[in-house]
């Protein structure tokens, strides 16, 4: 099974070794000086230390060169065509003094621009650090992937994600049983949005950060209602 089969089928698919370790650090480093020169409520602190970012772009529009690693441009690519986008960036860290754990859920909100327009297609705007958002339709979000690029190792230890292989499928006849995922520092993890994942709250003791960019793409600028991207920033050639 090639990559875009198993990405097909099971909703995910891990990329090994995308960022070197050299490559890896400099992109942790070149993000927190971006968070830390960023001021407002996209940057989530907690005793005075950054943890997250919901409005990633805003501080860091750089990350969308990322994307052209040789294997993650070809991915996207092949996955969501040559009009592909950047519309969200996040960060988040857990780290080991302030651990937290995520319920089962699938990714179902995009970023928009304004969600008090009339629309049949989108539903429950909220806001979220500001930025207004969307729950979106399954056909929409079916063409959507997220890339998650580890910044450090994800073990057993540090609250990792777990999985259920299919769930993306919206059949419950063709989803596999959950599983438990790991990674490298460096490693890419890509996944549909509406593939159901939870995580687990690290283990008590670690010393262990896992830090996480969360990109997500969409096939097209275009959306349903006249209701725009909150973001998009094309893949250039």
């Amino acid at each position: 099974m090639n990559s875009n089969e198993t990405l097909a089928r099971q909703g995910y698919l891990m990329l090994p070794s995308v960022f070197s370790a050299d490559e890896t650090q400099r992109i942790g480093q070149r993000l927190m000086d971006d968070l830390t020169a960023h001021s407002g409520p996209a940057v989530l602190k907690s005793r005075e230390r950054i943890y997250g970012s919901r409005n990633l772009l805003a501080a860091s529009p750089w990350l969308c060169d990322l994307a052209h690693s040789p294997v993650l441009d070809e991915l996207l690519r092949a996955t969501l065509g040559e009009n592909v986008g950047l519309v969200r960036g996040l960060f988040f860290d857990k780290p080991p003094d302030r651990s937290w754990s995520l319920p089962w859920h699938r990714d179902r909100t995009i970023a928009v621009k304004d969600n008090t327009l009339p629309t049949t297609s989108f539903k429950n705007p909220t806001l979220k650090a500001g930025i207004a958002h969307f729950e979106a339709p399954d056909q929409l979000l079916a063409n959507m992937l997220t890339l998650r690029i580890h910044l450090d190792a994800m073990t057993a230890e540090n609250g990792p994600l777990a999985v259920i292989p299919g769930s993306h499928l919206l059949d419950t006849a063709q989803e596999k049983h959950p599983i438990v995922l790991s990674a490298a520092a460096g490693d890419v993890l890509a996944m549909r949005p509406l593939l159901s994942h939870s995580s687990s709250m690290s283990q008590a003791g670690t010393a262990a950060h896992r830090r996480i960019v969360h990109l997500e793409f969409a096939a097209d600028m275009a959306l349903p209602d006249g209701i725009q991207w909150h973001d998009f920033l094309p893949l250039q050639p």
